[in-house]
């Protein structure tokens, strides 16, 4: 790493309290009634990052202030959950308004980032409210500083972390409901949650669910929380909790709604952000250790200079936060912790930022966590990405590998707190069914191979919220069979027979991915092998004779649907297709409203290339020709029409002619032309 955080980080600690480490004896004040421990988790050149926590040791405090002389000439630039100035080399730190009140016993804390020459020697003596804190027995006690110096070398410290983290394989998200950014839970179109769902997503045999929170719409002016809502998200945590399972909390859409916006407001996202933690360490202190805070939802940051400032940023973030919920004391001292890479990514840099900041901080109990959604051309079924091939295997086993390597295999576990397809988000049909169904597979099997625990991301589109039906039972069952073994799949679940033609034998290629073939049924009969079909290594024909009965009258469309079987894992589904070349006719339209009269005679629509007459890609992606499935076309079978979309028309020439070429999983292919005149399109073959 380069910048700041490229420095071998110093961590100096002082502590009324404990003495750790290499001591030295200094004389402190002699009052009790308060305790401050004062640390520098960070310091390079320059600058140095504090935290400070304040325990009340007497009768309730309303209102506080605290007071310290910089021995050095050290000043403070900045400062949250506590307003500080300074006046020559005295310093006062006032509390907000969120935490005025530190009961008996109770502590709070702050921290800032500070400026220093020379040397930084820690400040001696802590007044609150004019008290001079000195601890809890009056006895002048031992001021200790303990200097350490981390390194980027070596493995992080493991813990006990890497067992909870496994218990809590298989997750699920909650997705899109209190992250929702409207007034409040159902403002994305999801029902309030009930005590029945998460009954319900437990009896799934998930052991773990993310409940992703958007806390900015929810923060008063100073960032206060509102109590109505932060009851709520207790309620449910509440509820998840008393189901068993293990429960994980963050931050999540402000990541790019404000804090994105750090590298030119750092004082204030760091304040906001700050806030928000220290209050829910407050809430959240004494709940059982099955609870999980998440630092951030996928940081990113707008406006920075470069990877470098991205770290740093970042770094401070996920410190922040560890100090704040460590120094909250109760169950969060030893509360598992997660800390993201920037962007959730699993680029090696960016995992390597992630390592050394988790190295720094010498914490056993934290987890890191990445997202995956796929090779980006398959899982939104574009630049011709419409089956999960080896390249799409590749980007998979890769990130996996890397993962791994960075900080499973030195004791950091790793929780993947979200997967799926970005298509989904769509709907699920946008990556065809067979394809979807064999990256399914391979990610559950190599995430459980490479000991990294996943939760799948459900913004409702998988399990219903009130019926507690899923929408696609046969992809839940592919995910749930990941979990503890492999299945066998094959080339393709679709096998086409042209009723131009005469009927053929057809072959697919088995892909038993470590399982034995067992069988081919339709429904509950067995077909008969030598006769219905034959097997040579991993090819299964289905005869002519097997093709012709079962193709029954051969209408177009799925004439017999066939499941291989195999000796561990789901069926594998093949559907019997008779089809013919689609037929498209003329049209005339907007470019709001566009659509291409189809009769599909029983095929299926993979994807679309459009170009220009000079052989240039028009459209959106112009970098290929082959353009987004539901993003720029998207096929309908019931009404029989293939539309284009605004989108895509955006980004076509006026008045220039489009061929449009269209791919059917037949291996047919139609081709169309469209021109553009303002807000007219007309259409032709």
């Amino acid at each position: 790493m380069t910048g700041r955080r490229g420095f071998a980080l110093m961590a100096a600690f002082v502590s009324v309290a404990a003495s750790i480490g290499l001591a030295v004896a200094a004389p402190a004040a002699a009052a009790p009634g308060c305790k401050v421990d004062y640390a520098v988790p960070s310091q390079w050149n320059g600058g140095f990052t504090a935290n400070v926590s304040v325990t009340n040791l007497g009768e309730r405090v309303d209102g506080w202030r605290l007071t310290w002389t910089w021995p050095s000439g050290q000043r403070v630039t900045q400062a949250w959950n506590a307003t500080v100035t300074s006046s020559g080399a005295d310093a006062t730190a006032v509390n907000a308004g969120y935490n005025a009140v530190i009961e008996p016993n109770a502590s709070v804390s702050f921290g800032f980032n500070g400026s220093w020459s020379g040397t930084n020697t820690a400040p001696q003596s802590f007044s609150l409210n004019g008290v001079t804190c000195t601890g809890d027995t009056g006895t002048p006690p031992t001021t200790t500083t303990t200097t350490t110096t981390t390194t980027t070398t070596g493995n992080p410290v493991p813990g006990d972390a890497m067992a909870q983290v496994a218990a809590m394989q298989p997750g699920w998200n909650l997705g899109n409901t209190l992250d929702a950014t409207g007034s409040d839970e159902t403002s994305w179109g999801n029902p309030r949650v009930t005590e029945a769902l998460l009954d319900n997503v437990k009896a799934q045999g998930f052991k773990s669910i993310r409940i992703p929170v958007t806390w900015g719409q929810h923060q008063s002016q100073d960032h206060v929380i509102e109590a109505a809502y932060l009851n709520r998200v207790k309620e449910v945590v509440g509820w998840a909790l008393a189901d068993g399972f293990h429960v994980m909390i963050n931050i999540h859409h402000d990541s790019w709604q404000w804090i994105a916006a750090m590298p030119s407001d750092r004082t204030g996202v760091l304040a906001r952000y700050n806030a928000i933690w220290t209050q829910l360490a407050t809430a959240f202190r004494d709940s059982p250790g099955k609870l999980v805070f998440e630092s951030v939802n996928e940081p990113q940051f707008t406006g920075s200079s470069g990877d470098a400032q991205n770290a740093q940023l970042l770094h401070e973030l996920n410190a922040s936060f560890r100090d704040i919920v460590r120094r909250s004391g109760g169950n969060n001292a030893n509360r598992l912790l997660v800390l993201p890479t920037l962007h959730t990514s699993s680029d090696q840099a960016r995992l390597d930022e992630l390592a050394t900041s988790i190295r720094g901080f010498g914490d056993p109990n934290l987890a890191a966590t990445v997202h995956y959604y796929g090779y980006w051309p398959f899982s939104v079924n574009v630049a011709g990405g419409t089956r999960y091939d080896a390249t799409a295997q590749k980007d998979l086993t890769d990130s996996f590998d890397r993962v791994h390597n960075t900080f499973v295999a030195r004791g950091v576990p790793v929780v993947l707190g979200e997967y799926g397809l970005l298509g989904f988000d769509r709907h699920t049909g946008t990556i065809e069914q067979g394809e979807k169904l064999k990256f399914f597979e391979h990610f559950g099997y190599y995430a459980r191979t490479k000991k990294i625990t996943t939760m799948l991301w459900d913004n409702g589109q998988h399990l219903g919220r009130t019926s507690f039906q899923w929408s696609d039972p046969e992809l839940i069952a592919q995910i749930k069979s990941s979990w503890t073994t492999r299945s066998g799949t094959a080339s393709s679940d679709q096998v086409f027979s042209a009723r131009s033609s005469a009927v053929t034998a057809k072959t697919i290629t088995l892909n038993t991915n470590g399982t034995t073939f067992t069988g081919l049924r339709q429904g509950t009969t067995e077909l008969v092998r030598g006769t219905d079909y034959t097997i040579s290594g991993d090819q299964l024909t289905l005869t002519a004779a097997a093709m012709t009965r079962l193709s029954g009258s051969r209408a177009y469309g799925t004439n017999a649907v066939l499941t291989a079987h195999f000796s561990a894992g789901v069926p594998w589904r093949v559907n019997l297709i008779t089809h013919d070349t689609p037929v498209l006719s003329a049209a005339t339209g907007t470019t709001g409203s566009f659509a291409i009269p189809t009769t599909f005679r029983g095929d299926l629509l993979a994807t679309m290339e459009a170009k220009y007459a000079d052989g240039s890609n028009a459209g959106p992606h112009n970098w290929t020709s082959f353009k987004e499935f539901d993003r720029t076309f998207a096929p309908n079978y019931t009404t029989g029409v293939t539309t284009l979309t605004p989108e895509f028309f955006a980004e076509v020439n006026d008045n220039a002619r489009v061929t449009l070429t269209f791919h059917y999983w037949s291996g047919a292919t139609v081709t169309y032309y469209v021109t553009k005149s303002g807000s007219t399109v007309t259409g032709s073959l």
